[in-house]
């Protein structure tokens, strides 16, 4: 009768063990599953500050195109200034002219 209340508590003992390996194992396979999930979601982040400084990239040539295009611009302002400037001063030596045409003519 001993040897099968030692047996008993063998078995028990057994089944408690396979148990908690169980119980181990489910947890492991839980904790390899989240570090997948976290491994490929750094890779995405990765992947994604990747595009960001392309972008950054792509948007900062804009800009200095863009800044160039305005000095550009800003040098054909000045230049069409002096074209205006130079045509009102032709514009009024012509009336300067006109009027002294006229007034030989008289």
């Amino acid at each position: 009768m001993a040897a099968a209340g030692a047996a008993d508590a063998q078995a028990r003992f057994g089944h408690s063990v396979k148990g908690l390996l169980t119980e181990k194992v489910t947890s492991c396979g839980t904790d390899v599953i989240a570090l997948t999930k976290q491994v490929l979601k750094g890779s995405r982040s990765a992947e994604l500050l990747g595009q960001a400084a392309k972008n950054m990239v792509t948007q900062e040539d804009a800009i200095l195109h863009s800044e160039d295009s305005l000095r550009k611009m800003a040098i054909i302002t000045t230049h069409l200034q002096y074209q205006q400037e130079a045509i009102q001063k032709n514009v009024e030596q012509s009336s300067n002219l006109q009027d002294q045409l006229s007034h030989l003519l008289k």
